[in-house]
């Protein structure tokens, strides 16, 4: 495997087992993931909080087990924000489709692995256009992933902002009566997907950006003013690990373009 790019504030972020456990409420708040009781998948949980993403995905594929969410969040996380060549990003986030779907063979009720299914696959659409994966009927599959998240784990704050971002993307691209008919996108359900989600997790940076994207999608640029003071706001999150450390930088980006 190619050497990934490094998380360019390393060190910053020192942790270690103990002081995950600590803070694991507060660093597990959006995806609700159970603390691990195997040692192996908590060093691979170590590595990622403190921006190895490289070291955490293959820690995680060694642990086997439940450690392929670590390895799956840490590919997902290093494809979004520091990955610069898109074929190489795009082959990361179908190896997480694919890697997630093995974890749901091995069980289905597995929220996180519907979710970084989910994810990866909402990502990997960007990249193609959202368009084109809908022709290729990714979007049901996306949908149907994020319903079961959150009907697996209700308080799932990622699953509810990620769902909120699929109503949004999807109406953005085909219009509110297709979006609707053909994909079951709405704008309410998507504007209150992002209300739950920031209800679960208040000061949670990357929700407000999406936030922040569903309205301007949503509502276009007499939301403009609410979608700035969304950005500002999470601008202004102080952030507990590396990747709310990258979440924090690219609120300061959209405010910056």
């Amino acid at each position: 495997m190619a050497k990934w790019i490094a998380f360019p504030h390393l060190g910053e972020y020192p942790f270690d087992a103990a002081k995950v456990k600590k803070l694991w409420p507060r660093l597990h708040a959006g995806d609700m993931e159970p603390l691990p009781k195997d040692k192996n998948v908590l060093a691979a949980w170590v590595l990622f909080h403190q921006g190895e993403f490289q070291a955490a995905y293959e820690a995680g594929l060694r642990a086997g087990g439940d450690g392929i969410t670590v390895a799956n969040k840490a590919a997902c996380i290093y494809a979004n924000y520091l990955e610069k060549k898109e074929k190489t990003k795009l082959d990361l986030f179908m190896e997480v489709a694919q890697l997630a779907q093995s974890q749901l063979q091995a069980s289905p009720t597995n929220y996180n692995a519907w979710y970084w299914q989910a994810y990866a696959l909402g990502r990997y659409s960007q990249g193609i256009s959202v368009a084109k994966a809908l022709a290729q009927g990714l979007g049901s599959k996306i949908k149907m992933a994020l319903e079961q998240t959150i009907q697996l784990q209700p308080k799932h704050a990622d699953a509810h902002v990620g769902l909120g971002s699929f109503h949004a993307e999807v109406i953005d691209k085909v219009g509110t009566l297709i979006g609707n008919m053909t994909y079951g996108a709405k704008k309410d359900t998507g504007l209150k997907l992002f209300q739950e989600g920031l209800k679960l997790q208040a000061s949670c940076a990357i929700f407000m950006i999406e936030y922040a994207n569903g309205l301007l999608m949503l509502e276009g640029d007499k939301k403009m003013k609410e979608a700035t003071s969304l950005y500002e706001q999470a601008a202004a999150v102080k952030p507990l690990d590396a990747t709310q450390r990258l979440d924090v930088e690219l609120a300061r980006a959209q405010l910056d373009d």
